[in-house]
């Protein structure tokens, strides 16, 4: 009894250790934030365009429009391919799209953005990586929709024309 129990059990681990795996590859990644619901984070970091100036927690909090906060990066594939979603989107009425440029070059985000198009109001020069932390970044593409200062919706990874149709521009129209 006690051989099938010990050669039985290694099996029983590996199972369990794969469905647990499946499942949490599987799991919903969106909008599980712990600062849903919160106000942004204080921060002030430098403009990408506009090195005299400063892009802040006011800027976001002092608009009545609905804001998308788009952490992104040059280096980053899937920013690329969401790029033409980010454009349609910031043609939507009552929304204004930001980004903070995350851990890159001034250089070579400047030229991204002259070669796909700015489809941000402004776009903060976030080098370290210092700002996207406190924003609770752990990846780029990550964007945040946030209202009169709290942080209402948080999307890990690209932004898909269909997420853009079935789960934010519902959240625009509540909002409006």
């Amino acid at each position: 009894m006690i051989r099938k129990t010990l050669f039985y059990s290694p099996l029983l681990i590996i199972i369990l250790l794969g469905i647990l795996f499946y499942y949490s590859l599987n799991s919903e990644t969106k909008s599980n934030s712990p600062l849903i619901g919160k106000q942004i984070p204080e921060f002030s970091i430098e403009r990408l365009l506009n090195d005299n100036d400063q892009f802040s927690s006011k800027d976001l909090i002092s608009s009545e429009t609905i804001n998308f906060i788009n952490v992104w990066a040059s280096w980053c594939i899937p920013c690329r391919a969401e790029h033409n979603v980010l454009e349609l989107l910031s043609k939507i009425d009552n929304v204004d799209l930001y980004g903070i440029n995350h851990k890159d070059t001034k250089k070579n985000a400047t030229n991204f953005i002259n070669t796909l198009g700015n489809p941000f109001r402004e776009i903060g020069f976030d080098s370290d990586g210092r700002t996207s932390i406190e924003w609770g970044v752990f990846g780029v593409p990550e964007t945040f929709i946030v209202h009169r200062g709290k942080i209402i919706y948080k999307h890990i990874g690209p932004i898909h024309i269909s997420e853009l149709e079935d789960t934010i521009i519902p959240i625009i129209k509540d909002l409006n």
